[in-house]
């Protein structure tokens, strides 16, 4: 379906988790999950959105099997690194079969096989209305794939950075375990940070309060409301500069 409303935000740049990719396998790249995902990012474009997009690698690599394997930090943020890298070549590939406009670029060099990172030629493309997919993260170990969302949204203008999850906003705690979870509609960047309510990172979300980014969280299998996000600002939960939170959602927290 394909929405005939104009997008109320000009630059955009969607976090995609890798396991997102998963679908029902549970490990890996999911084709039909993947063309889900793509029939999205190809919609959000058609409404005539600057539209970059940085995936992570938790279908392929997880933080935690680091640990699990005895791995030390260094070569397992690596691993990481490439495992974006994967993800981010199998959307090009099913967006291209789509006949999108789409690039990829690494902040590692990987020559041959995918464009190194260069922000002025990264505008271009934007500006030119390719889709551009962003992996290998910052390209350094120790910072997330949140934090590598944030530091191109900045480094590109975007006005907002949508996180697309498989929940639909921030909770309090979490919706599928707590029947009571209670759902923030908006948010502060500080309220996120004091209430350690680990939406992204702390330094994703520092960097975003920073330079004005907002952040959007919202669910990316109900295209229709991410769509929403994208046309009307509304869906979701917004963290941006101004305070909404109530003091006893604070001490609930607390308890």
């Amino acid at each position: 379906m394909k929405s005939e409303s104009l997008p109320s935000y000009k630059r955009v740049l969607l976090k995609l988790s890798g396991e997102a990719l998963v679908g029902k396998q549970g490990y890996g790249i999911d084709y039909p999950a993947c063309q889900e995902i793509c029939d999205t990012i190809k919609e959000i474009q058609d409404l005539g959105v600057e539209l970059g997009v940085v995936i992570g690698g938790g279908n392929i690599f997880r933080g935690s099997n680091a640990t699990q394997f005895g791995f030390e930090r260094t070569p397992a943020d690596h691993i990481g690194i490439l495992a974006t890298c994967i993800n981010g070549l199998a959307l090009h590939q099913v967006l291209h079969s789509m006949g999108a406009k789409v690039r990829v670029m690494s902040s590692r060099n990987f020559d041959g096989i995918i464009e190194p990172y260069n922000w002025q030629q990264a505008n271009w493309y934007l500006m030119k209305g390719v889709i551009v997919i962003f992996v290998g993260g910052t390209g350094n170990p120790y910072f997330t794939t949140d934090t590598a969302a944030a530091l191109r949204a900045s480094e590109i203008g975007a006005e907002v950075v949508i996180k697309a999850t498989k929940v639909d906003g921030v909770y309090d705690k979490d919706p599928k375990k707590h029947l009571d979870a209670k759902k923030f509609d908006h948010l502060s960047y500080d309220d996120v940070l004091s209430l350690d309510l680990q939406v992204m990172d702390a330094a994703a979300v520092a960097l975003c309060r920073e330079n004005g980014i907002e952040i959007r969280v919202v669910d990316l299998f109900k295209r229709e409301d991410l769509l929403k996000t994208i046309t009307e600002r509304t869906g979701g939960t917004l963290i941006s500069k101004s305070k909404s939170i109530k003091t006893d959602a604070r001490r609930r927290k607390k308890v």
